[in-house]
């Protein structure tokens, strides 16, 4: 049989995507990954989730409930494999001043009715808006993201014992050490696990995650919110859930953008937003807090070769194990160990690279003020999501007034006097059209104005009655003006509006 009748065998990536196989974290390798590492971001959780209900005004079981309802069912509704949600700092703060004067079954409630506004607007496309987010404003998003989580060990070395310094400097040298010799075992849960061996070992007088608040000894109960399911309840929690579901649905969006970038895989930003919404929904009616995705525990999370929803789920429930089952050993752990894990994970995800003097050089200066501006709002207000918003509308102003320049008019006048031509070349729109009016001679030009928009496109009103004020000029003069080459778009909008925004005046 000659080797042309034999049929070509599909390629092995082909044949692999065609041929039916188990999941991804079902490998022993990649599942000893996940678990180990969903194991350090639990650890890490547990601090962070106390600190966040001491904010919201709450007992430290409502934050640590929300960190294990939200990271156990954003593992299987969210979009983004790998990112952990759980309580927050952001969120907390939206809500304590609810919780502070109304009390936890408002809180509650706040978190259910969030999570509805979460799923109407994920259903609603409001994912499709990350796509305005300048790289610039990213940048900043990132580097802030970097200085929040340092700022936030500053405390936990301030007033301290003298042994906690050199506890911090060892644990981070064995992070840095360790993985250049192994990667069996993640290095911060290995420096997690020897600084509380030593403590303990030693009797060493320091600070641990005890003295943060008691943990909770028995799984949350579901049930309704305390509160009278009224008209007066729900206009008084309505703008407390807005506000909950827009800073919630910024953070875990900008967040698995940062993490698709990492990772160089895509997610869907859509369902991430109603799973959010899902998740929310579920820990409200567990009694908890409610959160989004939680930035730093992500980072460690990915960091440490995390890939799949699986991570997600074992920090949720290795959370609530470590909590109920193992309580008194956690909370021997000193906080040391996990300031260390996190100020290594502030330095790796600034982008030092953007800061250095070679790239700010070749930088324009808009993009840089952009990034600039981001991290600014975002250190001086601690909520990244006002910062992203101050930042994206401060790269649409700097854009605008880019292209605003970019529309150019020349004229060529017939040799014999009898015609001129305008050629407008760019972009029109409201901040380009308002210098077009004054780009024409009115007053010299011959009887016969001809305005070529061949090589410009019309996308605003604004364009179609700068147009129209120019039209009215010269025809004040008794002159004739013809407007050619517009593309299909640009007469449609033209045809439409011309002569109908003036009011008839």
């Amino acid at each position: 049989m000659s080797s042309s009748s034999v049929p070509a065998r599909p390629s092995s990536s082909l044949a692999a995507r065609l041929r039916p196989g188990r999941p991804e974290w079902l490998k022993p390798s990649v599942a000893r990954t996940e678990i180990l590492s969903g194991l350090v971001v639990a650890l890490a959780l547990i601090p962070e989730a106390i600190s966040f209900s001491i904010i919201a005004g709450v007992d430290p079981s409502i934050g640590l409930f929300a960190s294990f309802t939200m990271a156990v069912v954003i593992a299987v509704v969210g979009g983004r494999p790998a990112m952990i949600s759980a309580a927050t700092g952001a969120i907390a703060l939206v809500v304590a001043p609810l919780a502070r004067e109304h009390g936890l079954g408002y809180l509650v409630a706040t978190v259910i009715l969030g999570g509805l506004i979460q799923i109407l607007l994920g259903a609603l496309g409001v994912a499709r808006l990350m796509r305005f987010v300048p790289r610039s404003v990213m940048v900043g998003f990132v580097n802030a993201l970097a200085i929040l989580i340092f700022m936030a060990q500053v405390p936990e070395l301030i007033g301290v014992p003298w042994i906690v310094y050199p506890l911090v400097g060892g644990a981070l040298a064995l992070m840095i050490v360790l993985p250049r010799l192994t990667k069996v075992i993640p290095a911060p849960l290995v420096s997690i696990a020897a600084l509380t061996a030593l403590t303990v070992g030693a009797h060493l007088a320091v600070p641990t995650v005890g003295d943060r608040g008691a943990l909770p000894s028995a799984l949350p109960v579901p049930g309704l919110p305390d509160v009278p399911f009224t008209l007066d309840t729900l206009t008084l929690i309505a703008p407390y859930a807005v506000g909950f579901a827009l800073v919630g649905l910024m953070e875990s969006l900008m967040t698995a953008k940062l993490v698709d970038g990492l990772t160089d895989t895509h997610s869907s930003k859509t369902r991430e937003s109603i799973g959010q919404g899902v998740a929310n929904i579920v820990t409200g009616l567990f009694g908890g807090m409610g959160g989004c995705a939680m930035i730093g525990q992500t980072m460690i999370n990915v960091k440490n070769g995390a890939r799949t929803r699986l991570s997600t789920f074992t920090a949720g429930v290795l959370l609530m194990v470590l909590c109920i089952v193992f309580g008194p050993l956690v909370s021997r752990i000193p906080m040391a160990a996990l300031v260390a894990v996190m100020i290594l994970v502030s330095f790796s995800t600034f982008d030092w690279h953007s800061i250095a003097p070679a790239t700010l050089k070749r930088m324009p200066a808009g993009e840089i003020g952009v990034m600039a501006v981001t991290v600014a709002v975002v250190v001086a207000t601690h909520n990244l999501a006002i910062g992203v918003v101050v930042g994206s509308l401060t790269g649409l102003v700097i854009f605008a007034r880019r292209v605003a320049h970019l529309a150019e008019v020349s004229a060529v006048v017939d040799p014999d006097g009898g015609q001129v031509v305008y050629a407008v070349t760019g972009e029109l729109f409201f901040a380009s059209s308002n210098d077009l009016i004054t780009q024409f001679d009115y007053a010299t030009d011959p009887d016969d104005v001809v305005i070529d928009l061949t090589d410009a496109h019309i996308w605003d009103a604004s364009s179609v009655a700068a147009l129209d004020a120019v039209e009215a000029k010269y025809a004040a003069r008794g002159k004739t003006v013809r407007i050619v080459g517009l593309n299909q778009p640009s007469a449609r909008m033209h045809g439409a509006l011309s002569g109908e925004l003036s009011g008839g005046h």
